[in-house]
């Protein structure tokens, strides 16, 4: 079959590799759609440090093709999309139910091959069905949504909250989604990218800027979502919260990156700093989400490429241009 392999750091190709055969509790899903994340692009700088080379692709979808033996919940011909999340079930914090935090965490796509290909292999339990009236190639949307419902699990949301986003790409939006979903009063948007900014503007915001200091808030926003990963919008993002606000790192930064707080606002503000990691108990509330229409896949999906641009589409990404990009085998 073909599949995209990045081979080595910096360097991605399509080839030929071996058609999969599903184990026990196993299925093979011909693949419909498979969406690029910034995780992928991590992966060609070498900052993940899987083994290489490996297939990546752990947002995709498309229809059971084959089973292993004794899979029971699905059956040839769904049309399924795949939780990428693979955990060991054994460690400390797999039994405390922090599964994404999981010392042996691996995930199709990172760790073992994934969706950038024909025909992909995954658990059977990583498959949700799906309901007819959904495009298989849409879901692919479904992971990264599944990542932003986790990350509201983690902000615990009050109604009537003000909220400042920084960054307009998929996640920015996607959040941006579930704040409208959540009863936020007021949200805000900020990002560098006219074009994206633009679109979020399409989806009703309160208020959109290159910068906060545009926006008319000088009190502050009860929460800041950072969904970048840049250190600029991350230090800015911090000194926004206001007094017993939230502010949340959803965005994937480097390793490198570092922020400077200050300890005493901290105490004296009650602020609250917090993380989202991927996916936790997400996935079917995302998929359920997705099926009710709260993300028009029209919109947030820009470019739809063939498998064989997979190169091109890596770099169309990095270079910031569209939102959700998908390769289509």
């Amino acid at each position: 079959m073909k599949a995209a392999v990045i081979e080595s750091v910096g360097k991605a190709v399509v080839s030929e590799v071996p058609d999969p055969t599903p184990e026990p509790g196993q299925v093979v899903v011909e693949v419909a759609a498979c969406g690029l994340c910034g995780t992928d692009l991590h992966i060609l700088q070498g900052e993940f440090a899987p083994t290489l080379p490996i297939v990546p692709g752990h947002e995709f979808a498309g229809e059971v093709v084959a089973l292993g033996s004794g899979v029971t919940s699905v059956a040839v011909g769904d049309q399924v999309a795949v939780d990428p999340s693979l955990y060991c079930y054994a460690c400390r914090y797999c039994r405390q139910g922090h599964n994404n935090l999981c010392e042996r965490w691996a995930a199709i796509g990172v760790s073992t091959a994934g969706g950038a290909a024909q025909y992909a292999v995954a658990p059977e339990a990583n498959c949700v069905k799906l309901p007819d009236h959904i495009r298989t190639a849409d879901a692919a949307l479904i992971e990264p949504l599944s990542c932003a419902v986790r990350g509201y699990d983690v902000l615990n949301s009050r109604l009537g909250s003000h909220v400042l986003i920084y960054g307009s790409g998929t996640m920015g939006l996607m959040m941006l989604e579930l704040a409208k979903k959540t009863g936020a009063a007021s949200i805000d948007v900020v990002d560098l990218n006219p074009e994206r900014l633009a679109t979020a503007k399409q989806l009703g915001v309160s208020g959109s800027a290159s910068g906060a200091d545009e926006l008319d808030r000088p009190q502050g926003w009860d929460v800041v979502i950072d969904a970048t990963g840049n250190a600029a919008a991350i230090q800015d993002g911090i000194g926004r919260v206001a007094k017993a606000g939230t502010f949340l790192q959803f965005g994937v930064a480097d390793y490198a990156t570092t922020a400077t707080i200050e300890p005493y606002k901290i105490y004296n503000q009650e602020i609250t700093i917090t993380g989202s990691m991927a996916v936790l108990h997400s996935y079917e509330r995302a998929a359920e989400l997705f099926a009710g229409g709260v993300l028009d896949p029209d919109l947030f999906i820009s470019d739809r490429m063939p498998l064989d641009s997979y190169p091109d589409a890596l770099a169309r990404f990095a270079s910031g241009v569209g939102r959700k990009i998908v390769v289509v085998p």
